[in-house]
């Protein structure tokens, strides 16, 4: 005669903890390289944004005879968004304006996240005026 002995199929607890470990160990590698990321689309974003923002200030001067030496400042961010699809866009990283300034030939155009990394400014060799 045979005894038949009733074992059940299954995972052992040394077993389960160590596939926890283990999604555990590749979520603290993958985690901080998706935060990086994110970080680095929200600055190209942001830069971009100031690139259509400088665009719009050479597109609006040129429409209102502006020359080179006329000052940009806030009291025309409401002209230069109407040359923008959407409007006066913001930062994406923080939701906050941009700062202009500077003249039409060299408008300075800031961020208020400037300081993250990756910073959020604009290269001067990126400027269509300079």
């Amino acid at each position: 005669m045979k005894l038949r002995t009733s074992r059940k199929s299954g995972f052992t607890l040394v077993e389960i903890m160590i596939v926890v470990a283990i999604i555990g160990l590749l979520a603290a590698i993958a985690i901080p390289n998706f935060v990086r990321a994110r970080n680095t689309s929200q600055a190209n974003a942001c830069i971009n944004n100031m690139r259509q923002v400088d665009g719009a200030i050479q597109q609006w001067a040129l429409e209102n005879n502006k020359k080179d030496s006329d000052t940009v400042d806030a009291a025309i961010e409401g002209a230069v968004g109407a040359y923008i699809k959407n409007g006066f866009p913001l930062c994406p990283a923080g939701g906050s304006a941009y700062t202009l300034g500077g003249t039409v030939g060299t408008p300075t155009i800031t961020c208020a996240n400037a300081a993250l990394t990756p910073p959020h400014v604009l290269p001067v060799s990126g400027q269509i005026g300079g």
